[in-house]
């Protein structure tokens, strides 16, 4: 409680420093001004140099792929065909809300559509993609206790989706989902389904419609149910002791595809009730390793290759073992996971964790480092957060017939939280880099490391080396923190990354 309280009076201070907003305008995240003690930008301006495209499955109940939930498709890959930022003169604008706009979507007009989670609550808002300014916006229901806030918990807003009709459909801290639509003049509620009877008071982590457009849900307590006609719902329970801490993922095959804190589950309707197809346990390792929102995998599946595919496409996560974790890769058809695919170990002993989804890219998987994160809070008189430790890796694997290896590594990028995402049409990785104060870009000589700002780089990673091609600043401040949220591509090839401030824009001008 004592740390929310302080991050409370933190971005109310930042609040303080500019004037209100006006009819819904953008006001910017004000930024440290020891940003002038740094390059804004390092590296150089890169041509596109595509990778090929990947065709993934469109869920007809969800908004086209690349714009309807926060891993940017059904089968959560993380990556986007389309173009984006490439260095050329980029320019960086913010929203303040003084919440993580963590989950970005995009509706058919190209605008943003996203859910703001604070301390005390969340809002769903309709944002201009070029000003930032609110178009409208829509308050969900307020935290019952806010003592429960937690910066690693992403229940109640944190993943929703955009639906067929530009809808978003939203988990809510009450046990409700919820469907809001924009009519033109406002959003409104058009559907609301309550599920608190089973989630019993804990959190709706996430929520995602499969094939036929029945809708499932997992709760944090390990709750695993959809609902059936006239707002019924059918729901079963994990074994005791496993919780749910990400979103899951759907294919076209009616699989239903979640990683709890011990197993990696396949699930169908059967019979109108969710049924259990298939449970693979993993190595959960032995703690909550610094980083992690709980023991266990940190990822959301993801799903390579359509379902008609050999053993039915495969599903990867990483696992939490010890010394060192591992990606792994598994058949995810109904036949069941088989003999594992690849069981790659990745970053150094004892000092690796990942809390987000792998990457999809042609021939492999991407996982970043995480290892160190402990919350935006600073622990030590600087105004920085803690460290973490560097790296982001590329696993090739033989999807057809078993077998990974490491491509390539990168050892001194540190994406601190944030979902990474590959622009394939760009050739680049995008991340959210947080150097150590002796790695920061300085103008002149470097500053002692007590007086280094908090300061956060949008950074691009050649996809196919991991070589680090340019970074620009973001901004400097706990307000640029973007706590587990990811990058996201607008339909324009313009990205934006939630932070703790509100939602921040990198765009090329050239």
């Amino acid at each position: 409680m004592r740390r929310a309280a302080l991050a409370v009076l933190t971005l109310a201070l930042l609040g303080l420093l500019l004037p209100p907003a006006l009819a819904g305008g953008a006001i910017p995240i004000p930024s440290d001004p020891r940003d002038l003690l740094l390059k804004p930008f390092s590296g150089g301006a890169v041509t596109a140099h595509p990778l090929p495209r990947q065709h993934i499955p469109q869920n007809p109940f969800m908004a086209a792929n690349s714009r309807s939930n926060i891993h940017d498709d059904a089968y959560q890959s993380d990556a986007y065909n389309q173009a984006g930022p490439l260095g050329r003169g980029l320019s960086v604008t913010s929203t303040l809300f003084l919440e993580d706009c963590g989950s970005v979507t995009f509706d058919r007009a190209g605008r943003i559509v996203t859910v703001c989670v604070g301390i005390t609550g969340a809002t769903l808002r309709l944002i201009d993609p070029r000003s930032l300014a609110t178009i409208a916006s829509y308050d969900l229901p307020s935290r019952p206790d806010v003592t429960g806030f937690s910066f690693q918990n992403f229940s109640g807003g944190g993943y929703f989706y955009l639906d067929n009709h530009d809808d978003a459909v939203v988990p809510t801290f009450t046990g409700h989902l919820v469907t809001i639509r924009d009519t033109g003049a406002s959003l409104v509620k058009v559907r609301d389904v309550d599920v608190s009877k089973v989630a019993r008071g804990s959190g709706i982590q996430s929520a995602l419609p499969d094939w036929t457009g029945r809708l499932w849900f997992v709760t944090v307590s390990g709750k695993v149910g959809f609902v059936i006609r006239r707002g019924a719902v059918r729901s079963m329970s994990l074994p005791a002791g496993e919780t749910i801490a990400n979103s899951f993922a759907m294919d076209e095959s009616g699989g239903v595809f979640i990683v709890s804190t011990h197993a990696l589950y396949r699930f169908d309707a059967v019979s109108g009730r969710p049924h259990e197809t298939w449970r693979r346990h993993y190595d959960f390792g032995s703690r909550i390793k610094p980083g992690q929102v709980s023991q266990g995998s940190g990822t959301t599946p993801t799903l390579i290759g359509s379902a008609a595919s050999r053993g039915g496409g495969s599903i990867a996560i990483t696992d939490n073992a010890d010394p060192r974790m591992r990606v792994l890769v598994f058949r995810r058809g109904k036949a069941g996971p088989g003999p594992a695919l690849c069981r790659q170990p990745v970053f150094a002993a004892g000092l690796g964790s990942d809390e987000n989804s792998l990457v999809s890219v042609p021939g492999g998987l991407i996982a970043e480092n995480n290892y160190g994160y402990a919350g935006p809070i600073p622990k030590d008189v600087t105004t920085r957060s803690p460290d973490t430790q560097p790296g982001v890796v590329k696993v090739a694997v033989n999807y057809r017939t078993g077998g990974c290896h490491i491509a390539w590594q990168n050892r001194t990028v540190r994406f601190p939280s944030v979902v990474a995402k590959a622009s394939l049409g760009s050739g680049l990785l995008y991340g959210y880099a947080h150097p150590s104060a002796s790695e920061l870009p300085w103008t002149l000589a470097p500053v002692p490391g007590v007086l280094a700002p908090e300061s956060w780089f949008f950074t691009a990673l050649d996809l196919r080396t991991g070589r680090q091609v340019w970074s620009r600043l973001a901004g400097t401040n706990l307000g640029f923190n973007n706590n587990y949220a990811p990058v996201s591509l607008g339909p324009d090839g313009v990205a934006y990354v939630g932070t703790l401030g509100g939602l921040v824009r990198i765009a090329d001008t050239d």
